[in-house]
């Protein structure tokens, strides 16, 4: 098979799902598949960061053609090319709309269907506008979890037979490291020289980072006062407010905002915590809590959406709209050493599970058998 992949989004969306993703499929898929050709279309000339030695051609064009990419340069390549399938990892965003071979998507969650006021207008219209279009000319989605896969066909009706699922994983840069290492690392690049817990990730009200805050305060006098809340992430959407809480909440003195972090810093951060918490809503996979699992680190998330499928009884799970619960277990692991301990052993288990050749090697079958269907159905 000749596979062309549009592979924007492993740059433009890098330390986001979607970035790491796409990234890493490329990656593997690449590296572990020898007999099929690729065709990986990308922004500029940072493909050269990949392998150069793989067998792939990379087709590069600037970002401001987007348009003239999607609607020209795409279709023409697919032609000429002669390529049976072509896959958009970014929620089908930039799918072609001329159809001249098959169509893969892949689509990460439907939050803005299932929380729409969590979504800027701006992407929320673009999506509504285009995953019908996107999921009829499709002909094949995958998606990330059972539960995405769920949420496509109740809203969608795609079919079983049009619809796979392949597991994401933490990259290899998530792994234990020795606690004063990271610990020497966080002081020196942030300037954290505490015990701490630790948020990675947006500031949505989707993330629930406010009610990780508020079950904070609630037990600030009844875990050791050198604790601190570490949140990590861009100051984007909604951080105004969040920063408006901690003042209100007088937390100051206990709240750290790290602001962005870069992918290689964030393995430090992780481990120098005592524990991760990861409140949010809704997911779609969830990486941040498989990724604090992979360094070690005891976690507690949501017993919400994908979260329980991909943490599995290897995390703490808690109601997300339970501030008050979600308080006493961060107490619990912060004053209990053997729960602590048995968390760490459980979530290095379970991330094992997880990994990115992993992903690649299914994802490679969903094509397989979407060809030879395809194929033997035109006999």
């Amino acid at each position: 098979m000749k596979i062309g992949l549009d592979a924007r989004g492993a740059i433009w969306y890098r330390g986001t799902g979607i970035g790491t993703y796409t990234y890493q499929l490329i990656k593997n898929l690449y590296v572990h598949d020898k007999e099929n050709e690729y065709r990986f279309f990308w922004p500029g000339d940072e493909y050269k960061n990949l392998d150069p030695t793989a067998d792939a051609v990379f087709n590069s064009i600037e970002r401001s053609k987007d348009k003239f990419w999607e609607e020209v340069h795409v279709p023409m390549s697919v032609e000429q090319e002669k390529i049976d399938i072509y896959h958009v990892p970014q929620n089908g965003i930039g799918l072609p709309m001329t159809k001249g071979c098959l169509n893969v998507v892949t689509v990460h969650d439907l939050i803005p269907y299932i929380y729409p006021e969590t979504v800027g207008k701006g992407y929320l219209k673009i999506f509504l506008q285009e995953m019908p279009r996107i999921m009829e000319q499709s002909d094949l989605v995958i998606t990330v979890s059972e539960h995405s896969k769920r949420d496509i066909q109740r809203i969608f009706q795609v079919p079983d037979e049009k619809i796979a699922v392949t597991y994401e994983a933490p990259e290899s840069v998530y792994r234990p490291i020795e606690k004063d290492v990271a610990k020497q690392f966080v002081k020196e690049r942030f300037g954290i020289d505490r015990p701490y817990v630790v948020y990675l990730g947006g500031f949505s009200p989707r993330k629930n980072v406010k009610g990780l805050i508020n079950a904070f305060y609630e037990i600030q006098d009844q875990i050791p006062k050198e604790y601190a809340l570490v949140l990590v992430g861009k100051e984007a959407r909604d951080f105004d407010d969040t920063v408006m809480l901690v003042e209100a909440l007088r937390l100051k003195d206990r709240v750290i905002f790290t602001g962005f972090a870069a992918v290689p810093e964030l393995p430090y951060l992780y481990n120098a915590a005592d524990l991760c918490v990861y409140p949010s809503f809704y997911e779609g996979f969830g990486l941040p809590p498989l990724e604090a699992m992979a360094c070690g680190v005891p976690t507690i998330t949501s017993n919400t959406s994908s979260i329980p499928e991909v943490t599995g009884e290897a995390a703490l799970l808690v109601n997300p709209h339970d501030m008050y619960a979600l308080a006493e277990q961060i107490k619990q692991v912060l004053t209990t050493p053997h729960l602590s301990a048995e968390l760490s052993q459980k979530g290095l288990a379970q991330a094992a599970k997880f990994t990115w050749e992993r992903c690649a090697r299914e994802t490679l079958t969903a094509y397989e058998q979407l060809y030879t269907r395809t194929k033997s159905a035109t006999l």
